[in-house]
C-alpha cells in the first residue's frame, strides 16, 4: 500500500474515533478532509514530508496535519492515531462498515449495550438484549440483522460496469408506469465513481404509490426493506440495494442536486448559500430569515429550487456537471466542456483470435465501424504474454500483413496494425525497436512484477514513455478495481514525461480497470499530457465499455481535444505517424 493510501486510512480511523467519542464536529471534518485530500493526492506525500510549507499548500492539509504526516513518514506511525485508536474497542471501527449503523448507533451500542465488535453484537441480538436500548425496536433490530448478513455476503462495493445496467433498467421500468414523471439515477452513480454502495434512484410522479409499488414488485428484488410514500428500499438478488425517493416537481431540482452529491460538494454549496444570506436544502434554495425550523415546513417561497441550473444561478455558478461534484475546486475553476462519449471516434486497444481475444480481424473492423468510429486498432498481445497467447515475432509480423490485408479490404472505417507490447520489469519493451518500427500503433503496457516498490515502477514507466516508438501507455499501474492496488508510480513524474514526449496515457474503460484513475486523468490534464479512451475490447460486447472510460476521464476534467480517440481521422493518423 502507497504512503498515500496508508495515511488516508489514518485520518479516516482518527475521524471515525473522534467520531465515536463525541468530539467536536469540526475536529471530524477535518481529519476526514485530510483522508480524502490524501487519497486522491497524485504525488507521493513522502516525498513533500521534509518541506512542511509544501505539504501546508496543498488545500485542506493544514499545519497540524502536515506536522502528523512528516512523523508517519520518518517514524511509520503517528501517535495521535494509536492514542485514539486505543480509546476505543479494536472491533468497534469494524461495525461502521455495516450498512445502517451509523456512528450515533454504534457509539450507542457500545454505551449501552456493551457491543465491542461483530461478534458481540451478533451475540447481543441472538441473546434479545438490543430490545432494552434506546431506538431498538423488532425492526430496528430486523434491519441491523439483515444488514449484517448482506455486509458479510456483498464484501466489495459494486463495480461501476455492474450497477449502472441494473440502474438503466429500473429507470427504464419506473418511466414507464402510468403517472411517472422524472426518473433519474443518482448519487456515486451519477457522478461516475468506480465503485458504488448502493444505487439511488430520484422520482416524480402524479399517483407515487403506483411507482413505489411498481419499484417494490419489480424482478430481480429479494427483499424489500421499506416502502412509503415518499422513500422505498429493496434489496436485489444481485446483492446491491436500491433506494427510490419520491419528491414534488416543485423541487425536483433541489433534490437531484442534493441526492446526487457528493456530501463535500453539498457542503461547499451550503456554505456559499450561508455567505448569500440563504440556506440550502433537499428541498430549495431559501432566503435564511435566522428562524431554525426549516424553511420549506414554514411555508417560505424558495428562491430556486425546480432545476439544478437555476439553483447554481442562484449562487452565481455555472451549471456543474455531475463528475466534477467532488469539492476538488470545481467552485472556483473554469469549467472547461468536458468529453462526451459522442466525442469518441476511434478505439485503439483491442484483442482479436490471434492471442486472447474472440474476434477476427473483420467482426472487430464490422463493430466498430457500426459504432460509428473512423479507426479501429488491432493491438493482440506481445511474446512475453504467454498465457494470453502473446505473438511471437513471427507471428506477428504476419499478423500485420493479415491486418493491412483487412484494411484494403474493408470499406469504412482505417484498420490499423499493433501491438500491446509488455513493458519488461526493467522498462525494455517486448520486441525490438526494428519489429516495433513495422506497427502503425504501438500500445506498451505492464502486465507483471504489479508489485514492485514505487522508485522501480516510476523508473519503469518512464522508459516506456520516453521511447520514440510507443504512442500509447495502456492500463498504466495494472490496478483491477477491487482486486489488486496494482503499481504506485509518482504520476506526476510520469505525467510531465508524457507531455514532454508527446505519448498518450491510457484510459483503459473497462470497469475492471478504469485506469487511469480519475485523479490520474486530473494530473495528466493539468501537465498538458494526452490521454487515451481504450475499451482493450476482447468481444464484441466489450466495445460498449466506452461509457465508463468516458465518465473517468469527465471526472479528471477531460477535453475531447485532449483525447486522441476524438479527433478526426486525419489528425489521429497524422499524429501516429509522427512517431514512424
Amino acid at each position: 500500500m502507497s504512503t498515500n493510501a496508508q495515511l488516508a486510512t489514518i485520518f479516516n480511523e482518527m475521524a471515525a474515533v473522534l467520531e465515536l467519542i463525541g468530539a467536536n464536529p469540526f475536529r471530524v471534518n477535518a481529519h476526514a478532509r485530510v483522508a480524502r485530500v490524501l487519497k486522491d493526492l497524485t504525488v507521493d506525500v513522502a516525498t513533500l514530508a521534509d518541506e512542511p510549507k509544501q505539504l501546508e499548500a496543498i488545500e485542506g492539509i493544514g499545519k497540524a496535519s502536515a506536522k502528523k504526516i512528516a512523523e508517519f513518514v520518518a517514524t511509520g506511525a503517528v501517535a495521535e492515531h494509536e492514542r485514539l485508536v486505543g480509546e476505543v474497542p479494536g472491533g468497534l471501527l469494524a461495525l461502521l462498515e455495516i450498512p445502517g449503523l451509523g456512528p450515533k448507533t454504534v457509539k450507542m451500542l457500545w454505551d449501552d449495550g456493551g457491543v465491542t465488535d461483530l461478534a458481540s453484537l451478533k451475540d447481543a441480538i441472538a441473546r434479545g438484549a438490543l430490545a432494552d436500548l434506546p431506538r431498538m425496536g423488532d425492526k430496528t433490530i430486523r434491519n441491523i440483522t439483515e444488514s449484517i448478513a448482506f455486509a458479510e455476503q456483498s464484501g466489495d462495493r459494486a463495480r461501476l460496469g455492474i450497477a449502472m445496467p441494473l440502474a438503466e433498467s429500473i429507470v427504464e421500468r419506473l418511466r414507464a408506469v402510468p403517472g411517472a414523471g422524472r426518473v433519474q439515477y443518482t448519487g456515486s452513480l451519477r457522478r461516475g465513481r468506480e465503485t458504488i454502495g448502493d444505487i439511488d434512484i430520484l422520482a416524480t410522479a402524479r399517483e407515487p404509490e403506483k411507482l413505489a409499488e411498481s419499484f417494490t414488485t419489480m424482478p430481480g428484488v429479494a427483499k424489500v426493506l421499506a416502502a412509503g410514500r415518499t422513500k422505498c428500499s429493496v434489496r436485489l438478488e444481485a446483492g446491491i440495494q436500491v433506494d427510490l425517493r419520491l419528491v414534488d416537481e416543485e423541487a425536483w431540482g433541489a433534490a437531484l442536486l442534493y441526492f446526487s452529491g457528493s456530501k463535500e460538494h453539498n457542503v461547499a454549496l451550503r456554505e456559499r448559500a450561508g455567505k448569500r444570506g440563504a440556506r440550502l436544502n433537499e428541498y430549495g434554495l431559501f432566503p435564511d430569515d435566522g428562524d431554525d425550523a426549516p424553511p420549506q415546513q414554514r411555508g417560505i417561497a424558495p428562491i430556486a429550487s425546480r432545476t439544478e441550473k437555476e439553483i447554481y444561478a442562484a449562487l452565481d455558478l455555472p451549471w456543474i456537471p455531475p463528475e466534477l461534484r467532488e469539492d476538488r475546486g470545481e467552485l472556483t475553476a473554469q469549467i472547461p466542456k468536458l468529453i462526451e462519449l459522442a466525442d469518441i471516434r476511434a478505439d485503439l486497444h483491442a484483442h482479436t483470435v490471434a492471442s486472447d481475444g474472440k474476434m477476427t480481424i473483420d467482426e472487430l473492423a464490422a463493430a466498430a465501424r457500426d459504432r460509428g468510429y473512423h479507426t479501429v486498432a488491432v493491438t493482440d498481445h506481445s511474446q512475453a504474454s504467454a498465457v494470453a497467447g502473446g505473438l511471437t515475432v513471427e507471428d506477428l509480423l504476419r499478423h500485420v500483413d493479415a491486418v493491412h490485408e483487412a484494411n484494403e479490404r474493408i470499406d469504412g472505417i482505417t484498420i490499423l496494425a499493433g501491438s500491446e507490447v509488455d513493458i519488461l520489469a526493467d522498462g525494455h519493451l517486448d520486441y525490438d525497436d526494428e519489429v516495433l518500427a513495422r506497427l502503425d500503433i504501438v500500445v506498451a503496457s505492464p502486465h507483471v512484477a504489479l508489485g514492485q516498490d514505487p522508485a522501480k515502477a516510476t523508473r519503469r514507466l518512464l522508459t516506456a514513455i520516453r521511447h520514440p516508438l510507443v504512442h500509447v501507455i495502456g492500463h498504466p499501474t495494472g490496478r483491477m478495481v477491487n482486486r489488486r492496488e496494482g503499481l504506485h508510480p509518482d504520476i506526476e513524474a510520469l505525467v510531465t514525461a508524457a507531455a514532454e514526449h508527446g505519448t498518450a496515457l491510457e484510459i483503459n474503460a473497462n470497469d475492471m480497470r478504469l485506469d487511469l484513475r480519475d485523479v490520474h486523468v486530473r494530473a495528466a490534464v493539468e501537465a498538458g499530457a494526452l490521454i487515451s479512451i481504450n475499451t482493450d475490447a476482447h468481444t464484441p460486447g466489450q466495445l460498449e465499455l466506452m461509457p465508463y472510460g468516458v465518465l473517468t476521464g469527465r471526472r479528471g476534467w477531460l477535453t475531447a481535444d485532449g483525447c486522441i480517440n476524438a479527433w478526426p481521422a486525419k489528425r489521429l493518423h497524422a499524429w501516429l505517424a509522427e512517431n514512424r
